[in-house]
């Protein structure tokens, strides 16, 4: 299904009945990145899932405008307003828990409770920390632009923490190789999206104010020291609570879907 946004035309899927859960994926992730994990929640909750605007089925009206942390928060604020009549769930990763952030101050009605894991936001960090790694995201793109792909990966997982020569999962996933769609999403991600998360500003103040249930969370193989760890960290600083740790590392929602969505259960559980 699609639905017009502001500069975007947006794709997404509806699947299962129950309370409304969003799923916001991360890095080049699109609406089918997941479906292992939505696989083993559709019968408990009414999952959305979407291409964020300029990946796969998700257009631009002007293919070459900038892209910012505010319009996918907005994005996700008009599919909200589209499909729910009152406040939804949110389970974002990466990128899309970054996004969740950005919605649960522009539009805190909207959400009853945000799982943030492993969140792609340098604003959340001190100040001499967050400028690093907002260094690091545009040495990434400059990498991608210098070596393309092949070069950006392996900066890409040390940034994240990930270990691709140590990286277990669970069996029998559904395969996800290397399509010229995934590459295409990939460079869109860094060269757009990177971009906007280096230039997005958090209101600190706003986000430990607002009403939403915020649940920091982390890959139980991501380290403490690496940027999203440090995020995640940070974020329980700000509204008060622990980390959850959750099966796998930074991709824990594609590596391990079927221990995900069981902590995903427990965490949800009592909503």
């Amino acid at each position: 299904m699609f639905l017009d946004t502001d500069g975007a035309t947006l794709y997404y899927e509806v699947r299962g009945s129950g309370p409304l859960l969003l799923v916001s994926q991360s890095g080049e992730g699109d609406a089918d990145r997941s479906t292992d994990l939505v696989d083993r929640l559709v019968d408990r909750w009414t999952v959305v899932t979407y291409d964020r605007r300029g990946l796969s089925r998700s257009t631009l009206d002007d293919p070459g405008q900038r892209v910012t942390m505010a319009q996918h928060a907005d994005d996700v604020h008009r599919l909200l307003a589209e499909l729910a009549d009152e406040p939804a769930l949110m389970l974002g990763c990466s990128m899309g828990a970054a996004i969740g952030l950005q919605l649960a101050i522009a539009h805190p009605e909207q959400l009853g409770l945000l799982v943030a894991h492993d969140p792609v936001a340098p604003s959340l960090l001190p100040t001499g920390e967050r400028e690093r790694h907002r260094a690091e995201l545009a040495h990434l793109q400059d990498v991608y632009r210098d070596g393309g792909l092949a070069a950006a990966f392996p900066e890409i997982a040390r940034v994240l923490g990930i270990d691709p020569a140590r990286q277990e999962t669970e069996p029998e996933l559904t395969p996800m190789p290397l399509t010229p769609r995934r590459v295409a999403n990939f460079g869109f991600f860094i060269e757009r999206d990177f971009t906007a998360v280096i230039e997005s500003e958090l209101d600190r103040e706003a986000l430990r104010a607002t009403p939403v249930r915020i649940v920091p969370a982390s890959g139980s193989t991501t380290a403490s020291s690496v940027f999203v760890g440090q995020c995640a960290q940070s974020l329980a600083e700000l509204v008060g609570r622990e980390v959850v740790p959750f099966p796998g590392g930074h991709n824990g929602n594609t590596t391990h879907p079927r221990a995900f969505a069981a902590r995903l259960r427990d965490v949800l559980s009592g909503v």
